[in-house]
């Protein structure tokens, strides 16, 4: 990932969470998502962990997807599922 002068946290982080988004959306139309979703989490992680401002970015990211789970209408429990699994990675990661 290359890092303009002038990026931000929200913009470095965000095409990670979309990418967790996309997969949550295919979760929701029947798709078998786990393995996608780590892998993206591990990914996103590694990523992001090369930044100098890793741990905000990191948290930012574990925000993200913990405040898009809280937003989720209820009845979408797969999507919510997905992005719950997604945060609880990302934490994992985080303290290794």
């Amino acid at each position: 990932m290359t890092v303009s002068p002038k990026a931000t946290v929200v913009g470095l982080v965000t095409p990670h969470l979309l990418r967790i988004v996309e997969l949550a959306n295919n979760a929701e139309k029947g798709a078998t998502v786990d393995w996608h979703v780590r892998d993206a989490v591990a990914k996103s992680m590694a990523e992001m962990g090369d930044q100098y401002n890793a741990a905000a970015l990191v948290a930012a990211y574990v925000e993200g997807l913990e405040n898009a789970a809280a937003r989720a209408p209820r009845a979408h429990q797969l999507y919510v599922g997905v992005l719950r699994s997604a945060a609880e990675s990302a934490r994992r990661l985080r303290r290794d």
